[in-house]
């Protein structure tokens, strides 16, 4: 039997929730993120999620993605969804040397570190489906042969809300492999003339230099999942998904996943706030955005309600 894995420290904590921070300001440097969405992102890569954005044309989802890959000097890579899109072109293939007289496995895009799936819903859902492994195992198959994904490893994969023509709505399965979900918005006025101002001499992307490594996302990351969650902690999560199960406005209510889901963001977000150890307030703050996407709701109850369910669950249930 293993042993337990040793608690993180508090100097720990306070060590990386600065790395966070530079983190955040890096990519803002380039990029115009509302600071929630930043933030979400951050938590995610580091409780080894992904994430979902919905989001309109032209806001600024595949620089987010550049920005940050950029940002922790590790590889990109951009997968644009098409209805021709095959899984092949996603995971890799393998490909028929004829001077060595064998077949070679090329790799495909999501052997990247940060992996952008762009349109993910105009893809195929063969194509989406195989990206069900890659998410959940950290893996992939060809031919009966298992190869490891890069680590780090992040799935930023967008959709459009308004554009349902051509278009293969994700099913349950795929929704639920992504950790968070986020929009991002047009920036206001005063925003979005400053980004006119930064970028009309180039790429502000291109400018940016790593402020850490793939070593220090690493053990960032393992910090992370070091971080301490009571037993009254976990009762709060579960008290929360059943109240989702229960509620009449929700027909299939939120996942055992989605608890661990929010109990690794939880954690990754009080380490980002200097804690040793997660609170209900981590719970509540990451709710939304890793529950919202994963409650089917009744036919006749409109879509916008997935966030009142949440926070009618948050009220309802007394944190221990």
């Amino acid at each position: 039997m293993s042993a337990e894995p040793a608690p993180i420290a508090p100097h720990e904590c306070e060590a990386f929730a600065a790395a966070a921070r530079a983190l955040e300001a890096n990519v803002t440097r380039a990029v115009q993120v509302p600071p929630d969405s930043l933030h979400h992102v951050i938590v995610a890569l580091l409780a080894e999620g992904h994430v979902l954005v919905e989001d309109y044309p032209g806001v600024g989802k595949t620089a987010l993605a550049r920005a940050l890959a950029r940002s922790i000097d590790c590889q990109f890579a951009r997968v644009q969804g098409t209805s021709d899109l095959l899984p092949a072109d996603v995971v890799g293939a393998n490909i028929y040397d004829q001077r060595e007289q064998e077949f070679r496995f090329r790799p495909g895009p999501v052997f990247a570190n940060v992996v952008l799936v762009d349109e993910i819903n105009r893809a195929s859902p063969k194509t989406q489906s195989g990206l069900l492994e890659c998410m959940q195992e950290r893996r992939v198959t060809v031919d009966g042969q298992t190869h490891e994904l890069a680590r780090p490893f992040l799935v930023l994969a967008t959709q459009n809300p308004i554009e349902y023509e051509g278009t293969y709505p994700l099913p349950e399965a795929q929704v639920d492999r992504f950790m968070i979900r986020i929009s991002l918005g047009y920036p206001d006025p005063i925003a979005e003339a400053g980004m006119l101002e930064a970028h009309q001499n180039g790429d502000q992307v291109l400018a940016l230099t790593p402020v850490a490594t793939a070593a220090e996302l690493l053990a960032a990351q393992d910090a992370a999942a070091r971080v301490r969650a009571s037993a009254p902690l976990r009762e709060y999560i579960v008290k929360l998904l059943w109240r989702t199960r229960e509620d009449p406005r929700v027909e299939l209510g939120a996942s055992p996943r989605a608890g661990l889901m929010l109990l690794r963001a939880a954690k990754a977000h009080a380490m980002m706030g200097g804690r040793d150890h997660a609170l209900p307030d981590d719970v509540q703050a990451l709710a939304e955005p890793v529950l919202c996407h994963r409650l089917v709701l009744t036919p006749e109850t409109p879509r916008a309600a997935a966030r009142e369910v949440i926070r009618d669950a948050i009220h309802a249930v007394r944190a221990l």
